[in-house]
């Protein structure tokens, strides 16, 4: 059997980093064995799908690298084969005409709620021969079992039973003749050829009437997997009040994709006790059985050292491509041809300690800024009359010097103890001059990765 999994999501709002741990489940299993991921759109609610969140979605599954198989299938467009189920659903007697109107069945509510009874509406029509069906309209509602229970089969929450007493007969077409979302989600399931429906535990009881609709029509039913939710820090479901909850908002916090994949896989899910792996480890170890039970919670922390491993791993050309799309996300203006050649000469020593994006831009001034250098103000405090006249001292002994690191090294410390001091005393000065920054890569990767005749030119700006 070909496992074929499908990621589903509503374009009602931006992709919800939830939703997107979902498809990265449905994508790591489907992929871990040479089968298909497959994307629908499930377009149905028409007052609040809109082009824009459709776009959101599929730039938000992109950023991940999440790809799927063949073109995305929109929900809406197959409103005519889900019409077609329903009523042969109808002809088989597994479905029937409702004629009840919506304020006869709010009365039965209101009666049904004044006496504390069950208001499960039980339609009066469900049994009415057709000979006795009035002209006027209609719903199309299954005709779900009245007593027993029925047990499905759950590979994350096991055995799970519901008694049949508490099934409606839900509408399957509205009066108006459109077809409901639950029966359009099995009508699609079925013939995408899905094999196994991964989704959040959200969608469990979902499934028990969705499981009416595969009865009555004999089709083979997929495999279900219901995963809990995600939920802050707090034990709470995530949300705005956790920090970001969009994929979008962390490709624009500058995360990058291969520590997200990582760190959203092992939200829920674990293999032994690995928390750093890559995509293809991912695809070798997944499966349903590692998915726990239980709600898994959201750490930025863990987040961010995750990221931090992944930035350190990844290739220097790929890396400086992900600056690029960041830099896209967010509107900044993109690399000139030679901030990038820098950047991408500077990489090997701005990787230390970065977590996101924005770190390994802020480390990469040096090379992105251009002469003359403009100190910030706590650099500009390193570079007060003494320390100007010392730098122009230093100048000369480098334009004599091998430019290898160990050279470098020798010289800055040599005339240092000629000054009866220490490079440490230095380093502030120097940072200053070749970064206009506090903070930086070491003075040494900075001479290098600038070359001599750079160097010396910034360093005889900072000293004038």
């Amino acid at each position: 059997m070909t496992v074929v999994t499908r990621f589903a999501p509503s374009p009602t709002g931006a992709l919800h980093i939830g939703s997107a741990r979902t498809a990265l489940f449905n994508w790591l299993y489907a992929r871990g064995r040479g089968g298909k991921f497959l994307l629908r759109i499930e377009d149905t609610d028409k007052a609040r799908s809109t082009d824009a969140n459709r776009q959101a979605i599929l730039d938000g599954l992109t950023w991940l690298g999440l790809d799927w198989d063949g073109e995305p299938i929109g929900q809406a467009a197959r409103a005519d084969r889900h019409v077609e189920v329903a009523q042969q659903m109808l002809a088989d007697g597994t479905a029937y005409k409702c004629f009840s109107t919506p304020e006869e069945i709010e009365a039965f509510r209101e009666t049904a709620r004044a006496n504390k009874t069950s208001t499960l509406f039980r339609s009066p029509w469900r049994d009415v021969a057709p000979a006795d069906h009035p002209d006027a309209p209609y719903v199309i509602r299954v005709k779900a079992p009245r007593d027993g229970q029925t047990t499905l089969h759950d590979e994350v929450q096991g055995d799970v039973t519901w008694s049949n007493d508490q099934l409606d007969d839900m509408i399957l077409l509205r009066s108006d003749g459109s077809p409901v979302y639950m029966l359009a989600v099995v009508v699609d399931d079925h013939d995408m050829g899905v094999t196994h429906v991964v989704r959040g535990d959200d969608h469990l009881a979902n499934a028990f009437r969705q499981n009416m609709i595969y009865d009555a029509m004999g089709w083979d039913k997929p495999v279900l997997a219901h995963i809990p939710l995600i939920f802050g820090p707090d034990g709470k479901k995530l949300s705005k009040r956790h920090g970001a909850t969009g994929a979008a908002e962390y490709q624009a916090m500058g995360y990058p994709a291969a520590g997200m994949r990582n760190y959203l896989a092992r939200l829920g899910w674990s293999h032994g006790d690995d928390e750093f792996f890559t995509d293809e480890q991912a695809k070798d170890w997944f499966d349903l059985d590692g998915i726990g039970k239980s709600p898994a919670r959201f750490d930025f922390k863990k987040l961010e050292n995750i990221c931090g491993q992944h930035i350190a791993i990844t290739d220097d050309a790929a890396l400086l491509h992900e600056i690029a799309d960041f830099l896209a996300a967010t509107g900044a203006d993109p690399l000139t041809e030679s901030q990038s050649d820098g950047f991408l000469k500077a990489m090997y020593c701005l990787k230390e300690r970065a977590k996101i994006m924005p770190d390994l831009i802020e480390k990469a001034e040096f090379v992105l800024a251009s002469r003359p250098i403009t100190p910030d103000e706590k650099a500009a405090k390193n570079l007060d009359p003494v320390s100007r006249g010392i730098l122009s001292e230093l100048t000369p002994h480098l334009q004599n010097a091998s430019w290898d690191r160990d050279t470098l090294n020798e010289t800055c410390v040599a005339f240092a103890e000629s000054k009866e001091t220490k490079f440490g005393k230095l380093a502030g000065p120097l940072r200053a001059a070749l970064a206009g920054r506090a903070v930086s890569p070491s003075v040494f990767d900075m001479m290098l990765v600038l070359g001599r005749d750079e160097t010396l030119a910034r360093l005889q700006d900072a000293s004038a």
